[in-house]
């Protein structure tokens, strides 16, 4: 009696375009990035092509880069385009103005730009390479399997922001208001940052005028100010998942708001923080 159960071997693209056109299609849904433009020229002194330009979902600018297998130059490459669109800003924010309007194009994230380099593989050189760059870099692996399936694995992720304040990414967040019940907000959003950056493997922080973002590949946290009473959370759960608990958990799908997420955790004290350890979990794991 068969199974029903069939193996399928992960393989690379035949052609790097296979891999791009994949992504570009989806690019959103696998990136977090909204998609701009492909085969991007540089113009004639430049004399380059940029594979993918996006936007991310807290504004800044992203570069995508190709390679079909191993290739060392992906990352140099990925870097001679990122100092290109740092010196284009006018000329990037009127193609996000063409394609996104104009409220997208006057909240680009400039402080923050990205480098996705997708490919086959990287080797340990590669890896040590972005830990040295004062750039945002998230080297990613990529294998299709079966003729439409394809899986992407985060092999590095780097923020500049790591990068420019050293180990400071788990600096003491700026004191703030005073929550109730005695204890200090500043003291929540301490305990959320540590919670949040302590989750795993490559874990950013972005920081907005409007919210604090925490991503992986994409969000997976956004933590809006402190609030007189309580601390707003917003994470990639899906409501219907989970039982939402009046004054602790709301769905906001469809309500607008702060940040990206459809689950908002409202925090008050310590304990809350700790209750809501394991939808941090969830949201991490689904980014």
């Amino acid at each position: 009696m068969k199974s029903g159960a069939t193996e399928v071997t992960p393989r690379l693209a035949e052609v790097e375009a296979d891999v791009q056109g994949l992504v570009e299609a989806h690019m959103e849904t696998l990136l977090g990035v909204r998609f701009l433009a492909s085969e991007y020229g540089t113009g004639p002194v430049h004399g380059g092509w940029i594979d993918s330009l996006g936007l991310d979902e807290n504004g800044a600018p992203v570069v995508v880069e190709y390679k079909r297998g191993t290739d060392a130059g992906v990352i140099n490459q990925g870097l001679f385009y990122l100092a290109w669109l740092m010196d284009h800003r006018a000329e990037f924010e009127y193609l996000v103005r063409d394609r996104l309007g104009g409220t997208a194009a006057s909240q680009v994230l400039w402080s923050g730009p990205r480098l996705i380099c997708i490919a086959g593989d990287f080797t340990r050189y590669d890896v040590h390479a972005v830990r040295e760059h004062r750039r945002s870099i998230d080297l990613v692996r990529y294998r299709f399997f079966g003729k439409d399936l394809l899986g992407l694995e985060t092999v590095a992720s780097v923020s500049a922001a790591t990068q420019v304040a050293g180990r400071a990414r788990r600096q003491a967040v700026p004191r703030v208001a005073v929550g109730i019940q005695g204890a200090p907000t500043v003291e929540l959003a301490n305990a959320v940052d540590e919670a949040l950056l302590g989750l795993g493997f490559g874990v950013n922080r972005v920081e907005r005028k409007q919210y604090r973002a925490y991503q992986r590949l994409r969000n997976f946290a956004c933590v809006c100010p402190p609030q007189r009473s309580k601390l707003l959370v917003y994470l990639k759960v899906d409501p219907k998942e989970v039982g939402l608990v009046p004054g602790f958990t709301r769905d906001v799908s469809g309500l607008g708001h702060h940040g990206t997420g459809d689950l908002e955790v409202q925090l008050r004290t310590p304990r809350d923080v700790e209750r809501a350890q394991d939808l941090f979990r969830a949201s991490y794991a689904a980014a």
